[in-house]
């Protein structure tokens, strides 16, 4: 196991970019534990998985985004896309499988998609986003766009022969794509030091890319090498990789009775809870008190009843609709 390098420091960055950090991890937090409360009343139906306990790792890296630059992710990617400023009221739509989500009802939870915000997708199969990455890369050199890509995906993936191909793809092309791996330390149920041999940023390092190990639960030590990442990519430098590692505290799906690990292994990475490492900091450094914490946690929960009322009330989508989207000219009667 990766240990991770480059510890955070105590806050450089602004108390207004600091609590806009902890309002999204907050965010973050209370909408996945809605959709948990929500799947279990039969309310979300399909896969869920969700993002508690990684929320800095999405926060941290987007946050480094310019409006032009471009997302991929995998399938836990609900954190992803309110990080980048999705709609929270469309996103939750999305899992209600209503008409009013940001894929119109027909992605669910495992494929999130806003183009508008360059946010190209959450997918589900394992690893198969990473190409897709390396191609939008080639497209932002092709036309001149100079757009970066950030790419998540989780520690899972390093198995999959899509992730050797891109990453040695995107060395030889040279693309703006930050390969960010999100090693919660599992893959499903499996204990990552069980599925490979050896450290995932060595991976990187065979492809003679650039590679760092940060800690996945402090969103300033992410912020701040994502940044390197942003930087050396739009300098035309070529490809980055980040191996982040946080802990996910619920199961890899809904479906997952935890059988794996003991509870004890989930309460010690609780104690480096990232929104409560943030507020911490905050407090001492003299940016946040009790009362504006409390003032953030009341406007999340406001934002997130209001996600779901918005879901509740929003239309299914319509049966005229069954066979949009299917071929590029509209399907005729």
């Amino acid at each position: 196991m990766t240990a991770p390098t480059n510890p955070s420091p105590k806050p450089k960055l602004g108390e207004e970019q600091l609590g806009l950090f902890l309002y999204q991890m907050m965010l973050i937090r209370r909408f996945e534990e809605k959709c948990g409360e929500l799947y279990t009343k039969g309310k979300i139906k399909g896969f869920l998985h969700l993002y508690t306990g990684q929320e800095a790792c999405a926060v941290g890296a987007i946050a480094t985004l310019e409006d032009r630059d471009k997302i991929v992710t995998h399938y836990r990617d609900h954190g992803h896309a309110l990080a980048r400023g999705l709609d929270p009221n469309r996103v939750m739509a999305e899992l209600f499988g209503k008409a009013t989500g940001v894929s119109g009802g027909r992605g669910g939870s495992m494929h999130l998609y806003d183009v508008t915000k360059g946010f190209l997708g959450g997918y589900a199969i394992v690893a198969a986003h990473l190409p897709l990455a390396v191609g939008l890369g080639l497209a932002s050199q092709m036309k001149k766009e100079d757009f970066v890509t950030l790419c998540f995906f989780g520690d899972g993936s390093v198995g999959e022969g899509e992730f050797h191909e891109a990453l040695n793809m995107s060395v030889l092309w040279k693309t703006p794509t930050i390969f960010f791996c999100e090693n919660n330390l599992y893959g499903m149920g499996v204990p990552l030091k069980e599925s490979l041999s050896t450290e995932i940023p060595k991976l990187a390092a065979a492809y003679n890319m650039p590679a760092v190990s940060i800690d996945g639960m402090d969103v300033i030590a992410v912020h701040e090498a994502t940044q390197k990442a942003v930087a050396h990519a739009r300098a035309g430098n070529g490809p980055y990789f980040i191996e982040a590692m946080p802990y996910r505290y619920r199961g890899h799906s809904m479906a997952d009775p935890e059988l794996y690990r003991l509870k004890d292994e989930v309460e010690q990475y609780r104690k480096r809870d990232c929104i409560e490492r943030l507020k911490t900091q905050m407090m001492k450094a003299g940016q946040l008190d009790e009362a504006k914490y409390q003032e953030i946690s009341a406007r999340v929960e406001q934002v997130v009843e209001e996600s779901v009322e918005f879901s509740e009330r929003s239309p299914q989508p319509g049966l005229e609709t069954l066979f949009d989207y299917i071929t590029k000219e509209p399907a005729r009667g």
